[in-house]
Formats: structure tokens, C-alpha cells, sequence
């Protein structure tokens, strides 16, 4: 009486045999897509992508902005992006992040120098502000050949990321001068 349960069971699966109706696994697969279709991934990339797009855009526009508004050298675009040479390696071909920072800086600089209102009163103002980015641009470009010829370091990169986070301030710095001036300016006539 004492059978073994495992054989019993055994014998009972190989005798039966499971056949699928005609069609099943299409009609299943069918089903499966309609409630779980195949979602495409959006690329990751896709908004970062737009946004450098936008920055090199601007950055673009604001150059040709300021090559076809200078009417006199003190207000010559400070900024230079382009290398001299092909071979030479900027900050954005070093890293990808080290690419966004010099853009963002790049074009804040490029910005407020495309909105700065320069006018004979505050034209001597502005020309001095000019002779600092002038020197500072001079230092850049030092740095980047630097970069060049030693090779990317820390203290080079660093360098080079605070030259563009002193134009940028010191750009900043002329704004609220100018605008200072055009205060002390406003209240002066009021008062006459």
C-alpha cells in the first residue's frame, strides 16, 4: 500500500499531454501589448542637449551682437571662445562639466557686455573697466596656452575658471557703476 507519491505523480505527468488551442500564444501575445506596450525610453540627454544648444546659441548671438554694435574699440568683445589653433585644448575639451562652466561664463560675459549702454558721460568709466578685461583676457589667454603646453592641471584649470568668474564680476561691478551714475545724473537735472 505504501506507494511512493513522487513516482505516482511522475507517472500521471507523463501520460497526460497539454496541447494549446490554435492561435493561443498570438492571441496571448496580442493581449500583452495591449496592456503593457512597449514604452519607448526618453533620452536622458535629450533636455541637456537643448539647453548647451541654447547657451552656444546665445553665446553666438551675443558675439555678432557686439561685432556689428561697436562704434569704437572700448567695447570690443572681451571674450574669445575660438582657439587659435586646431591642435590647442581649451577647458572644454577637457571634461564635459568643465565644457558647461566656460560656457555659462562665456555667455553671462558675452551678455552683459552685449547690454552694457555706454554714452559719452560714462565713457571714460567704461574704458577703464575695458583696460581690466582687456588684462584679464591677456591673463586668459596666457593660461590657456599654459594649459597648452604644461598639460591640464588643477591650479591651471582653477586659474582659468576664476579669470572668467572675475570678468564676470568685474563686468557686474561696471554695471551697477553705470548705473549709480545714471542716478546721481537723474537727480541732479531734478534738482535744477
Amino acid at each position: 500500500m505504501a506507494q511512493d507519491l513522487r513516482k505516482l505523480f511522475k507517472e500521471q505527468r507523463e501520460k497526460e499531454t497539454h496541447q494549446m488551442n490554435k492561435g493561443h500564444e498570438d492571441r496571448f501575445f496580442a493581449k500583452l501589448e495591449e496592456e503593457l506596450p512597449e514604452k519607448v525610453r526618453p533620452n536622458s540627454y535629450f533636455w541637456l542637449r537643448i539647453a548647451a544648444s541654447l547657451v552656444i546659441f546665445v553665446s553666438v548671438a551675443t558675439y555678432f551682437f557686439m561685432n556689428s554694435k561697436k562704434d569704437n574699440d572700448s567695447t570690443e568683445t572681451i571674450v574669445n571662445n575660438n582657439n587659435e589653433t586646431e591642435s590647442s585644448i581649451s577647458l572644454g575639451d577637457l571634461s564635459p562639466d568643465l565644457e558647461k562652466i566656460e560656457n555659462y561664463y562665456v555667455a553671462n560675459i558675452n551678455l552683459e557686455l552685449a547690454n552694457l549702454e555706454v554714452s559719452e558721460e560714462n565713457k571714460g568709466v567704461v574704458d577703464g573697466y575695458m583696460e581690466q578685461l582687456a588684462e584679464l583676457d591677456a591673463e586668459y589667454k596666457r593660461l590657456n596656452k599654459e594649459l597648452n603646453e604644461v598639460g591640464p592641471n588643477d591650479q591651471t584649470i582653477e586659474a582659468l575658471i576664476q579669470n572668467l568668474q572675475l570678468r564676470l564680476q568685474l563686468l557686474k561691478k561696471l554695471k551697477e557703476k553705470l548705473n549709480q551714475l545714471k542716478l546721481s545724473k537723474n537727480e541732479q537735472t531734478a534738482i535744477i
